[in-house]
């Protein structure tokens, strides 16, 4: 899974993501990873003229193996925090802040956000969750906490809308969305090494090039459900 930048001696880079967070990351039918960070990953590396490869690593060890040198970028759907920040930097944001949204079975009410909530392991989501009056239960995977959702394992599910969003359209009606939302992070930005300070300048460089030619724009749209202009 490489791309090659136009300079044949480019630097070699590993970016590091999920592979199980649609749409932002996933692995397809063809077990490639797939999905909106996958085109924006591609994209940047062309830009920065940089030979890209695509590892999968479980969300729960993702910082730890950045920083034990596994891979070199995390492109995962990251939300940018000053607690992540004190391990690892950050490039500009690629993605907005997105709000967060509480799912759950229709029928449920609003006061199910006080109940069992699940949220996935080393999120923001499980942070804010841990901090309110509701019990937080943790999974390694997104998939594993919708499941907790539809068992009647977890009263909700807190995550970003953006993910949460297919399984409320594809439920049927069965699957619904409570208030409130609530705004965590300072959007989706690529986690890089602290002493690599040079692949994030250029990634930054790659990002803002993305924005003022529209071509970040027209990947969000493709993958958010048409959102328009959003840089």
């Amino acid at each position: 899974m490489g791309l090659l930048g136009g300079n044949a001696f480019a630097e070699s880079v590993r970016l590091g993501t999920e592979g199980a967070y649609p749409p932002f990351n996933f692995v397809n039918d063809s077990g490639e990873i797939d999905g909106f960070e996958r085109e924006v990953g591609d994209t940047l590396c062309k830009l920065a003229e940089l030979d890209c490869t695509w590892v999968k690593n479980d969300w729960d060890s993702i910082i730890p193996n950045l920083v034990s040198g596994n891979y070199d970028a995390i492109i995962a759907g990251m939300s940018i925090t000053d607690e992540r920040e004190e391990v690892i930097d950050f490039t500009q944001d690629y993605y907005p802040p997105d709000p967060s949204f509480y799912m759950a079975l229709k029928g449920a009410g609003d006061d199910a956000i006080n109940g069992v909530v699940a949220a996935q392991t080393s999120t923001i989501q499980a942070s804010y969750i841990a901090g309110s009056d509701a019990t937080l239960v943790e999974f390694a995977t997104p998939d594993e906490t919708i499941a907790a959702v539809k068992s009647g394992e977890a009263d909700a599910v807190f995550a970003d809308a953006a993910f949460l969003q297919k399984y409320v359209d594809e439920s049927g009606g069965d699957l619904v969305f409570l208030t409130p939302t609530v705004s965590l992070g300072g959007g989706v930005g690529m986690g890089i090494r602290e002493s690599d300070t040079e692949l994030t300048a250029k990634f930054n460089a790659a990002i803002d090039t993305m924005k003022k030619d529209g071509s970040l724009n027209a990947l969000i749209a493709k993958w958010f459900d048409g959102r328009k202009d959003v840089y």
